[in-house]
């Protein structure tokens, strides 16, 4: 091969060339740098936004071969090919891939986030747990639309369904088992919109709450003993794992996590999983799910469908939350604020400071964060439940 077959081959292989061929690439490129724009100046959910737009970024570039779709085609993993055989050469982002396809990243969040959660506020007011599950209304009014107006697959509608619970871990579980191909738009969608929860909710607080309403002062909850709280996710694990096993991987690890730091007997561990292990699986998670944004899969007619769709989920998970509250407002006679209903979706802590500071712009002598709080854990509890359901139905 001489000097110019040389600098040839040099120019045809290059990610230029390749974008000249096929633009469609350098859209998505675009779209990753607007993500890592809000990430980083916006600081939009930059801990997860930040690397799921890298790895966006990364799968984009030609002939990088980080990552290849035939691998895990038809929604399974073709072992086979990893060896080495054939046309495809396995890239870095493959091998990581196998951890969101597996399951194992979000489970071992959830380990994370149960570390992290306090489930007093909910014993101390079991109620909260018809709030949590009030605030799956818009996963399944969401799922029913898309499966029977859009055209969507039942997978389909189920993966996108799970938006409205604003739980990005049990969205990427669900949606890597049922749709891995909706992946990338279903994951960018579920962490904006966790993100966007102060901009979001206030409206529909307002039109759905009187002002009376939101200047209720709720009584303060009891003391929780250290026995009840390590009873708790013993007893939780259980029951959900006998009613609905599907749910068992996700509910196990939470409460698995949380018993580590309610024991008191497993400090270097309760540490280790809310720092170490939760910053090491986030930067794979995040990179592995946007490596699945490919501009074939990602600029399609239903990716923006997600996005419109995704965000009405939400709205009425927050709406299905309030109004089960001021119903109950009714029945005990004026002693539940039912701001603290909209609490019920996933996004913790964000949804219940959400109804802290909206109570304390109609009363400013109230402080409904803890109260808030136990719709909140429990809408954890409830959007994995739902995915365990989805995952019976359709997996």
């Amino acid at each position: 091969m001489n000097i110019g077959e040389s600098l040839l081959k040099l120019c045809m292989d290059s990610g230029i060339y390749g974008l000249i061929q096929n633009p469609k690439p350098l859209i998505m490129i675009i779209v990753a740098c607007v993500l890592l724009y809000l990430a980083i100046v916006k600081k939009y959910e930059p801990l997860l936004l930040m690397p799921i737009a890298f790895g966006m970024l990364l799968t984009n570039l030609p002939f990088a071969g980080m990552y290849h779709e035939e691998l895990f085609a038809e929604g399974h993993v073709h072992w086979n090919l990893f060896g080495g055989h054939g046309d495809i050469t396995p890239g870095l982002l493959d091998y990581l891939y196998l951890g969101v396809k597996l399951g194992i990243y979000p489970c071992l969040i959830f380990i994370g986030v149960g570390a992290m959660t306090d489930f007093g506020p909910l014993i101390a007011n079991p109620i909260s747990l018809l709030l949590g599950a009030a605030a799956q209304l818009g996963i399944f009014m969401t799922f029913i639309v898309c499966y029977t107006v859009f055209g969507f697959t039942g997978p389909e509608a189920a993966s996108t369904g799970i938006i409205g619970g604003a739980d990005g871990p049990t969205a990427i579980y669900l949606t890597g088992k049922l749709a891995p191909h909706l992946l990338g738009p279903i994951a960018v969608a579920a962490y904006s919109y966790m993100a966007l929860v102060p901009v979001i909710q206030p409206p529909i607080m307002r039109a759905l709450t009187t002002k009376k309403e939101r200047e209720i002062v709720m009584e303060q909850l009891r003391p929780v003993s250290k026995k009840e709280k390590i009873i708790f996710p013993i007893a939780v694990t259980i029951i959900v794992s006998l009613l609905l096993p599907s749910a068992a991987p996700l509910i196990g690890c939470l409460m698995l996590g949380n018993l580590f730091k309610e024991s008191g007997v497993a400090d270097r561990l309760c540490k280790t999983v809310q720092n170490e292990l939760m910053n090491i699986v986030t930067i794979f998670l995040g990179i592995t799910v946007g490596a699945t944004a490919t501009a074939e899969t990602f600029l399609q007619p239903k990716t923006l469908m997600i996005i419109v769709v995704g965000v009405v989920a939400f709205g009425c998970g927050s709406a299905g939350g309030l109004l089960l509250a001021k119903l109950l407002n009714k029945i005990t006679g004026g002693k539940i604020n039912p701001l603290i209903g909209s609490a019920g979706v996933s996004a913790v802590p964000m949804a219940a400071r959400v109804s802290q500071v909206e109570g304390q712009k109609a009363n400013p002598k109230n402080f409904l964060l803890m109260h808030a709080m136990g719709p909140n854990v429990a809408g954890v509890i409830g959007s994995a439940l739902a995915a365990g359901m989805l995952l019976s139905m359709f997996g």
